[in-house]
């Protein structure tokens, strides 16, 4: 146990992830051995009544450095500027209130389970990523900061652990996906399942927007221990994808592999649900865990959540590369 805080393990109703409670408040300390609790954690950490990043948003940040060497600064990664806090670039902002103005996922279809439960598993809840994937060399944690959350009971947050559904994984699966890799795409590329298969004609994307190779089994760079990393219908490319060097699209080999790595990786055992209440502060490795928002009622309620996303510890297989998302002539300007 550190001297700055104390933690507690697993979070409740889940086989992983852990909550702290901080000795001190941040404005005073911000503590070390955060990224050694997140690791031990299995990749996510709650902690809770964090009011005063409301009012101090360079707090999030502060804290954020903890987990690497690079907070991003959303000026600089294609983001539209409506969802990029005024005073702190390095904010991300996720709200359905002006300006930002983003509809919250759809509902599941049916709403429950058959024993009445909050639908987790693939294909039932959809929308299951890990963060930028679509970007070489993808990111290492992601922090979300409920500022404005909705009621408890929607709104929540989903996180799927990837090192448990590898090491569960059946022998046929795991020998379909040892050296594969899949192809991740940036949303709004025309690329996605649903777009494929409504005949979207894709335009020709510049070199920095292209979809990106990324290993389906990730070694982790801090534990040592392989993760299933892929995305489903959203983030993969389902055009020339989603899997590089099987049969691609919708229909295709690559398409029915996807579906049954992502209903193994999302069965319940494997899954954390989330309800936020006001303070709320998740950290998430990127690198091992995916996860998906539910449904809220947009009309009715606001809700206003902040995000960074911390990079600089990819693993061995990024070494020396350059970001994929930044434009030559910016790098060489």
């Amino acid at each position: 146990m550190s001297a700055d805080f104390e933690i507690a393990s697993p979070l409740p109703g889940a086989a992983f992830g852990a909550t702290l409670r901080l000795a001190k408040p941040l404005s005073l300390e911000i503590p070390d051995g955060l990224p050694e609790a997140l690791a031990d954690g299995g990749g996510l950490l709650l902690i809770q009544g964090l009011h005063e990043i409301a009012d101090t948003p360079e707090l999030l940040v502060d804290l954020s450095r903890q987990f690497g060497p690079e907070v991003e600064d959303y000026r600089y990664t294609l983001t539209t500027t409506n969802a990029v806090h005024t005073k702190v670039p390095e904010i991300f902002l996720v709200s359905n209130m002006a300006p930002v103005s983003k509809a919250p996922p759809k509902r599941p279809d049916p709403q429950l389970t058959a024993d009445g439960r909050l639908p987790v598993q693939y294909p039932h809840r959809k929308g299951w990523h890990t963060d930028q994937s679509y970007r070489r060399p993808p990111p290492d944690i992601s922090l979300f900061y409920a500022v404005t959350p909705v009621a408890r009971e929607r709104g929540q947050t989903l996180f799927a652990n990837g090192t448990l559904a590898y090491e569960t994984l059946p022998a046929d699966l795991k020998a379909k996906v040892e050296g594969l890799e899949g192809l991740h795409a940036q949303p709004g590329t025309g690329r996605s399942r649903e777009s494929v298969l409504s005949g979207h004609v894709l335009a020709e994307q510049p070199a920095h927007a292209r979809s990106q190779r990324q290993p389906v089994v990730r070694t982790h760079p801090v534990t040592g221990k392989p993760a299933l990393y892929l995305c489903e219908s959203g983030q993969m490319d389902w055009h020339d994808g989603p899997f590089v060097g099987l049969e691609p699209g919708p229909h295709g080999e690559g398409a029915a592999l996807l579906d049954a790595l992502m209903t193994h990786l999302t069965r319940p055992e494997f899954v954390y649900v989330h309800e936020w209440t006001v303070g709320d502060l998740l950290v998430w490795d990127n690198r091992c865990l995916v996860h998906a928002a539910t449904w809220y009622d947009a009309d009715k309620e606001q809700r206003l959540m902040w995000r960074t996303t911390v990079r600089g510890n990819p693993g061995a297989l990024y070494v020396g590369e350059a970001k994929s998302w930044v434009p030559k002539e910016q790098v060489t300007a």
